[in-house]
């Protein structure tokens, strides 16, 4: 693994722990050469995994993507990284049971089910650019369906 800051490619794991309920190892490291010390994850891959998209095309799952747009729903909001890293955990295991294939759709309801267990403004933020909401009074039917 490179140092981030010196990109030096000698670097010692000084401690690992299992994290995301065993599902990922959360690795300390340090750079043999600047001492700077770092933290990576490693994770189970889901290179199986095919997202079809509304247009038919099919891509490779990239938890990357996803989790950039969760972010950008949840900006200056009371959510951490370790709330993301659950949900996409528990989202990923969902998905990956026994399928090949997941619809952007599915990936889309799922996330926002789980962002509106989390954070009520997350969830609008999501929705309102997962079921590309038109005008305003959609987006009031989906406030509304939201605190019934």
């Amino acid at each position: 693994m490179r140092c981030p800051r010196c990109k030096h490619e000698d670097t010692a794991v000084i401690d690992s722990r299992l994290t995301e309920e065993g599902r990922a190892i959360r690795r300390r490291r340090e750079c043999g050469k600047c001492e700077h010390r770092f933290t990576t994850f490693e994770r189970q891959e889901l290179a199986s995994l095919i997202v079809v998209k509304r247009d038919g095309t099919r891509e490779p799952y990239s938890r990357t993507k996803l989790e950039r747009g969760i972010w950008i729903a949840c900006t200056k909001r009371p959510v951490t990284q370790k709330n993301i890293d659950k949900m996409l955990s528990d989202l990923e295991e969902k998905w990956g049971k026994n399928k090949e294939e997941v619809e952007t759709k599915t990936i889309g309801s799922d996330v926002m089910n789980a962002l509106s267990k989390l954070d009520k403004v997350a969830y609008i933020r999501f929705a309102s650019v997962h079921r590309e909401f038109k005008d305003v009074q959609e987006f009031k039917a989906e406030l509304g369906r939201l605190f019934k």
